[in-house]
């Protein structure tokens, strides 16, 4: 829950001007939203499709609730809902395979709930000082956590459709570059001290404070592991053969009976396909391999010889090195259409080697987009890790139990994507769309 509007920070200096950006970034996530739902039955709207997932339509009464905490009453704004619907939609209180049984909003109601909140919203942001010294107000860190959260049930959203079987669910998706043949190979990564980290307005509490950390040199996969790759692993024995698998890997593959990746079907001797939303279709095997677990993408690894990347790996990578900060693997430059595949209206990856402008300052590729990278890392607080402005975004998350993905999927939003940022999940889950890329030692 919010707490009361922060007290000025010590020492803050004045931010730069932010609000028709948040206003941007708030209207682009809304509009992604109920184009995803549009023309969805409410019975579809109201199933529980998985007990992994929510039913859509407590997601978007969620980000309207969550909208109305952090934007409205956190900020002195209006009070606009019943304070039980806080209950109803607390993240926390509730696991998502119990949410189908709580007292949601219908969908007319809940879309209605939302629209309320964002017209509240627009008006309170007018009124609000670009320059205000509040800790929330900093740079517009409370209207980015916003924007980003939408964002990111945006992305939830979608693996919810992609669960769906009751509907057939086949959207319109943008036509992506189809590169000719891309050679695999590995980049060398010198050793040395790096920075992790950063201080940017927008970023997430578990992305700071930037501090260095010191790396032997290692070999990258200059792009993710392909599904061609993954399926000589699957066709070779790799899933029926003890010894890639971490010991709890192969005790949750046993106990699933899993033979290979999430939605992949197996046709003929030689021939796989892939389920893709409401499509099926061949697998494409110059695509990167997703809807893999970590323990999936760890047992590869070893097949191949190799091992996952640490996130600070990982990180290094996609910074090139450089001593200055480093949004993106490019440079500084907004993500375009030109950079990577994200914003989710391609609603699948592209192939490997797409997107030529995307490439790190080392020669690496598709590091932002695709598909979300499983690294070896734990997640886990940096040193000096303060939580804001609330514990249960990360904290609450630390520990063994989660692995560290990096670099952001097909489906994740620009504007939730950079270097520093830092996903988790548990070792099996397969329904997000995760990938990997493999790392080595230096002999």
């Amino acid at each position: 829950m919010p707490s009361p509007v922060d007290s000025p920070a010590p020492g803050s200096v004045t931010p730069q001007p932010w609000k028709a950006r948040a206003w941007q970034e708030l209207e682009a996530a809304r509009r992604r939203t109920l184009d995803m739902l549009a023309g969805l039955p409410e019975a579809e709207l109201l199933r529980q499709h998985s007990p992994l997932m929510s039913p859509l339509v407590w997601d978007v009464a969620h980000v309207a609730n969550y909208e109305e905490q952090w934007l409205l009453r956190a900020l002195r704004g209006p009070s606009l809902s019943d304070p039980s619907l806080d209950a109803v939609y607390d993240a926390f209180r509730h696991p998502r395979s119990t949410r189908s049984a709580l007292p949601m909003l219908a969908p007319e109601a809940a879309f209605a709930y939302a629209a309320r909140v964002r017209e509240a919203v627009r008006e309170h942001l007018e009124h609000l000082p670009e320059d205000s010294p509040l800790p929330l107000l900093q740079g517009g860190f409370v209207f980015g956590m916003v924007a980003q959260h939408e964002q990111q049930h945006a992305e939830t959203l979608a693996a919810t459709l992609q669960l769906m079987t009751t509907w057939e669910y086949r959207p319109a998706a943008r036509a992506l570059p189809r590169p000719g043949a891309v050679p695999l190979h590995e980049v060398f990564i010198p050793g040395g001290t790096s920075l992790q980290g950063t201080s940017a307005a927008w970023a997430y509490d578990n992305e700071r404070p930037a501090h260095p950390v010191h790396l032997a040199p290692f070999f990258l996969d200059a792009h993710p592991t392909t599904n061609g790759d993954y399926l000589v692993f699957v066709e070779s024995g790799g899933y029926e053969d003890p010894r890639w698998w971490h010991p709890s890997g192969w005790a949750f593959l046993q106990s699933e009976d899993i033979r290979h990746p999430l939605f992949w079907a197996r046709l003929g001797p030689r021939t796989w396909s892939r389920r893709r939303f409401g499509f099926v279709e061949p697998l494409p095997r110059d695509e990167p391999v997703q809807h893999v677990c970590w323990y999936e993408a760890d047992a590869y690894a070893r097949w191949a010889g190799k091992r996952l990347p640490s996130e600070a790996e990982w990180e290094r990578a996609a910074t090139g090195g450089s001593p200055g900060p480093r949004a993106f693997p490019w440079g500084q430059a907004l993500p375009t259409p030109a950079h990577a595949n994200l914003g989710g209206q391609a609603w699948g990856p592209a192939p490997v080697g797409a997107f030529p402008e995307g490439q790190s300052a080392e020669g690496l590729w598709g590091l932002l987009g695709d598909v979300w990278e499983w690294t070896a890392s734990d997640f886990d607080g940096y040193p000096g890790f303060r939580p804001h402005p609330y514990r249960e975004y990360s904290e609450v998350f630390f520990g063994p139990g989660h692995k560290v993905l990096r670099g952001g999927a097909w489906a994740s939003a620009p504007v939730a994507v950079r270097n520093s940022f830092r996903n988790w999940d548990l070792p099996i889950r397969r329904q997000i769309f995760a990938g990997f890329r493999c790392a080595r030692d230096v002999p």
